[in-house]
């Protein structure tokens, strides 16, 4: 037995890219598959992937509440009550201040933010009748510090990471846990719609194998790969003029040739 085996997880975003690595992942570990998209093809692959394991899909739009709702309740019927929610539907695109789009930063926050909100409101009531729960959200690297061109994605994962921390203190007393991950650059779809360099990227199938482990763990917090992380964390600590020049440096090193 594993810390996920008999116990129901719902995967956002989970019809491909790291969502899709998380639900194979956790149910090599025994989880019972509770996946959500707006992807039904890549949702009934990952079932037939996943053939003679428990697993249950549902298309749902996670800036949707009523859809959201609705999807998950189909989705318990099916499994049971979720037990832990591992909130990654999410996506990415520039956010250039020569051509900037209040709407750019608008679709970021809906999927990114609210879209997390809406989920932890599906199945948190529930895990508060049952004193029982696991809450993560698959924040980034990228909500420590304003990046050139990615502003509006920054701004969303900042929020992500308030939002859980502000959760955290009530939920204890429940029994129910909470999980934040910050990885660096995953080459998925969600990525290749940034045209900005992505040092250190990572495999998705690694990057979930990390994740999967930290939420084994339940760690609070949990940010990676180590080479990234430092180089944000000092982008945090830095006086303003030091982090523009460090950031600068750093978009033309690693620039596109």
């Amino acid at each position: 037995m594993t810390a996920f085996t008999n116990r129901v997880a719902l995967v956002t975003g989970a019809a491909s890219g790291l969502g899709r690595q998380l639900a194979l992942q956790l149910s090599a570990e025994g989880a019972a598959i509770a996946a959500l998209d707006l992807n039904a093809d890549g949702l009934a692959s990952l079932a037939g992937e996943l053939a003679g394991r428990p697993i249950a899909w549902a298309t749902g739009d996670v800036t949707n509440r009523d859809s959201l709702r609705a999807a998950v309740a189909l989705l318990q019927e099916r499994l049971g009550p979720v037990d832990l929610l591992v909130a990654n539907a999410g996506i990415g695109r520039e956010t250039n201040a020569l051509d900037f789009r209040a709407a750019d930063v608008e679709a970021q926050v809906a999927v990114n933010l609210i879209g997390v909100a809406n989920s932890i409101e599906a199945v948190l009531p529930g895990m508060l009748q049952r004193r029982f729960g696991h809450l993560v959200a698959i924040s980034s690297l990228a909500s420590y510090h304003g990046l050139p061109k990615m502003g509006g994605y920054c701004a969303s994962k900042a929020g992500v990471n308030a939002l859980i921390e502000g959760l955290r203190l009530e939920l204890k007393a429940y029994n129910i846990h909470t999980t934040i991950i910050c990885p660096g650059w995953i080459r998925t779809p969600l990525t290749d719609n940034i045209g900005v360099a992505k040092p250190y990227i990572m495999e998705a199938d690694y990057a979930a194998r990390q994740i999967v482990a930290a939420i084994r763990q339940k760690r609070l917090f949990f940010a990676f790969p180590p080479p990234a992380l430092w180089r944000v964390r000092l982008l945090r600590w830095l006086p303003a003029g030091l982090s523009d020049w460090m950031a600068a440096r750093a978009a033309r090193r690693f620039a596109k040739p």
